[in-house]
């Protein structure tokens, strides 16, 4: 069985599972964002433990800002009509990240995360 990954989105899409995506994409970017927390801990000495504070205290607000971002979109989500269509090729077309215009324009829902645990240290993608 071949899987078709093509990022061309449909013409019209239902509006609420373009919004799913887009929750899905909000709680990975609030994962990703939070795997840099315990980083940020390790050797910290009392000199720049009250820097370090300010950052972490930084981060669980972005952490918590994403997730707040994606329980408003999935709750008013739930009360539009699946018969209401949109056209996301233009907006999809301004998304960098191919991973991301993947999940946006795909209409399948991504399972897991970007970044998943099990990628090892010093893996990265060239970009």
């Amino acid at each position: 069985m071949q899987i078709d990954y093509n990022t061309t989105p449909l013409a019209d899409e239902s509006l609420p599972d373009v919004l799913m995506r887009i929750v899905t994409e909000l709680h990975d970017v609030a994962y990703l964002i939070e795997r840099i927390e315990p980083q940020l801990l390790d050797g910290a000495t009392s000199a720049d433990a009250a820097d370090k504070m300010m950052v972490l205290q930084g981060i669980d607000l972005a952490v918590q800002k994403t997730r707040g971002l994606a329980e408003f979109i999935d709750t008013i989500t739930a009360s539009i009509p699946d018969d209401w269509l949109v056209d996301i090729s233009t907006a999809v077309n301004l998304v960098k990240l191919a991973d991301m215009k993947k999940a946006l324009a795909s209409g399948m829902l991504r399972h897991g995360h970007s970044q998943p645990l099990t990628k090892v240290a010093g893996d990265f993608e060239a970009f």
